[in-house]
């Protein structure tokens, strides 16, 4: 039992001392003005790199992941149509893709499909 604690805090101390070397190794010491400005095929950057984004974009990407995922979960319920009683497997899945196409609905309905505004 005394080997087992010295042998940990052998393995805590030799981890930590790894740790604190990699930090010193990693430390970036000189720092070009070069470097941290942003890339534009040599060119000074014509604009801020910071842009606002567009909001659109990201309820586009938002609408993707989620019919992605629901995607997912539709592919599990066509193998189970010969496993289950037909009318319980008729349920369930009429009742989620109910559930989808409200979904669906409730985007088209707030136009968010629209591209344009």
């Amino acid at each position: 039992m005394i080997m087992m604690t010295i042998l940990i805090m052998i393995f805590i101390i030799f981890s930590n001392i790894f740790m604190l070397i990699s930090m010193l190794i990693s430390k970036k010491s000189f720092i070009d003005r070069e470097k941290c400005s942003p890339f534009e095929c040599g060119f000074d950057p014509k604009s801020i790199a910071r842009i606002p984004f567009s909001l659109h974009f990201f309820l586009i990407t938002m609408i993707f992941l989620i019919f992605d995922v629901e995607i997912a979960l539709i592919f599990p319920i066509i193998p189970t149509f010969k496993m289950v009683n037909f009318l319980s497997w008729f349920k369930i899945s009429f009742f989620f893709i109910i559930i989808l196409l409200l979904g669906l609905y409730h985007e088209w309905n707030q136009n968010m499909l629209n591209w344009t505004n």
